[in-house]
Formats: C-alpha cells, sequence, structure tokens
C-alpha cells in the first residue's frame, strides 16, 4: 500500500474535492475546481502580482481576462484547481491531457498523460516551501487515473525554483522546447517511482 492512502470524509466544503494533512509545513492541504464568480477577482489580482507576471503574461484588464477564464472553464481538456492552505486560497492549477494540448505537438506522448500548470498567488506564501507538498499532493491526485503512468510539466527555462520543485517532485529534465509563449524545460514524472517515494499523509476525496 502506498503511503498516501485515499479515504472518504464528510469534512470537506461544498466545493473542495479532496485534501490532505501534511506534517512537513503542519496545514491541511485542499483542492477545489475554479468557480467563475467566486475566483475572478481572486485570479486577476493574482495574475497581477509582479512574481506572476513574467511568466504567465495575464496582467490583463479584468474583462478580458474574464473572457479568459470562461474560454478555460469551457475547454474539456483540461480542469482548474485553487489549492488552499487550512481553507486560505493561495494558488491556481491547470491540468490537462497532452495529447490534446499544444505541448502534443513538441514530443512523443501517450494518449494518458497528463499536464500541469501552477502558480502561488499571494506573496506572503512564497518562500515558504508549501509548493512542494502542493505538487506532490495533486502528482498523486492525477496518477489516480489508472492509465496515466506519467505526468508532464514545461515551466519556462527562465522560472528555475519551479523547476528545482518539479524537480525535488520527481519530474526529470527531459529537453529545452520552443513553445509558442516561451521557452520551456519538459519534464516528466513517472508513475511508479513517484508513488514509491510520496510522503504519508492521507488524501482525502470527497
Amino acid at each position: 500500500m502506498y503511503l498516501m492512502d485515499l479515504h472518504p470524509s464528510n469534512s470537506l466544503t461544498h466545493f473542495e474535492l479532496f485534501q490532505r494533512y501534511d506534517s512537513s509545513i503542519g496545514k491541511t492541504i485542499s483542492f477545489r475546481q475554479v468557480q467563475l464568480e467566486e475566483d475572478l477577482d481572486r485570479l486577476h489580482q493574482w495574475m497581477h502580482e509582479p512574481h506572476v507576471i513574467p511568466f504567465w503574461n495575464l496582467a490583463i484588464p479584468r474583462e478580458q481576462y474574464r473572457e479568459h477564464l470562461c474560454k478555460f472553464l469551457a475547454d474539456s481538456h483540461q480542469t482548474l484547481y485553487i489549492g488552499s492552505l487550512d481553507g486560505v486560497p493561495m494558488s491556481y492549477w491547470e491540468t490537462y491531457w497532452a495529447k490534446d494540448d499544444i505541448l502534443g505537438k513538441f514530443y512523443d506522448f501517450h494518449p494518458e498523460d497528463q499536464g500541469i500548470h501552477l502558480l502561488i498567488g499571494p506573496p506572503s506564501f512564497l518562500g515558504k516551501g508549501y509548493i512542494y507538498p502542493l505538487l506532490q499532493t495533486m502528482t498523486y491526485h492525477l496518477f489516480q487515473h489508472p492509465q496515466t503512468e506519467k505526468i508532464v510539466a514545461e515551466p519556462d527555462i527562465r522560472n528555475k525554483k519551479m523547476i528545482y520543485v518539479f524537480q525535488k517532485c520527481g519530474f526529470e529534465f527531459q529537453k529545452e522546447i520552443d513553445l509558442p509563449d516561451k521557452r520551456a524545460a519538459l519534464m516528466y514524472c513517472y508513475r511508479e517511482p513517484f508513488l514509491r517515494s510520496v510522503s504519508h499523509g492521507k488524501i482525502i476525496y470527497k
């Protein structure tokens, strides 16, 4: 049995999908899907944070960002999440099926490969070691799809801190690729090595 076990619970709120207490940071990690009206202003603000702007390029007017978010929410090849610590929203996540994404044109994908984009929003959550357990939890969640043997990431090659976190979580650098919006580090995380390495902490699903 892997160290991150899944258990049903009634402790989740209406929108939360899964959560896990992480003893390394002493906080409960939870994820829920993005809700347009609830999250529009929050995400719009995060996209204007100085640490986010260089890598997301979405520091645009609110109505323009609303159109962008509506389009992304309607796109069936991806799922958008808000990640929280102890119930406080602090991160944004996009998971996607690589075969239906632009990334699928840049590597030899397997039809069940999934990918991850992420950011920390509030600057007060930066530099505290939170992103690693969050990424570990989301990666484990994606591997609950039994046919997914590999999860991919393509952080901006300039984003050395994000590349480091992906590597710490078990993602291996493959090569640099030129995507339409950035030069990226193509990285793979394989199921079996990852599941052997995950830390203690039950993940609770709704």
